[in-house]
């Protein structure tokens, strides 16, 4: 063979690899979902004893017999279906527990949609009792529209509604419908 022969096999050769090279555009993310479909979750985690830590200290721990992780999803979520308890604790190590048939946390907007049967137990033994609550982690704020019940060791209040910081320092049932007592 000729050198112009070997040549124009060689760009021939170039041109052709470099055209598979770039097409070949796949994202991570992409490669990733290969085999799996859409509505499937990326993974599955059972048995969560899952504990939030700050400065050593255990601030939260949630417990959840199974979690799906729908992070391959445009708007990312963990799933779970079969409830949690979620214990809070604060400074002095005092307990706080929520309980709730099924929960939702959603990544990009760290919002936690808490459904059935949901049930808050303060430190100080107040209650709420709802079907469906919101906690917003970034403004560390709780709210429904639904119907509630709270209860202190006075009052039983109901309504239709509740704002709250995490805390319950300042609680506010909507619509309310109960007995309150109130001081003259």
């Amino acid at each position: 063979m000729s050198t112009k022969q070997l040549n124009k096999i060689f760009y021939i050769v170039t041109a052709f690899t470099v055209t598979m090279f770039f097409s070949c555009n796949n994202s991570y993310n992409e490669v990733q979902q290969i085999g799996m479909s859409e509505n499937e979750p990326m993974g599955v985690a059972e048995h969560i004893n899952l504990k939030y830590t700050d400065s050593g200290r255990v601030t939260a721990n949630l417990l959840s017999a199974k979690m799906l992780d729908y992070s391959n999803r445009d708007f990312p979520f963990n799933e779970f279906q079969d409830g949690i308890t979620l214990y809070l604790y604060d400074e002095n190590n005092k307990k706080s527990t929520v309980v709730a048939d099924y929960a939702i946390v959603y990544g990009k907007t760290d919002l936690i949609d808490l459904q059935g049967n949901v049930v808050i137990t303060t430190v100080d033994n107040r209650e709420l009792k709802t079907n469906q609550l919101y906690y917003d982690q970034k403004k560390e704020w709780l709210f429904t529209n639904k119907p509630v019940t709270f209860a202190s060791e006075v009052d039983i209040i109901n309504g239709n509604g509740f704002d709250s910081n995490s805390k319950f320092t300042n609680a506010e049932v909507l619509e309310v419908t109960g007995i309150i007592t109130v001081e003259d």
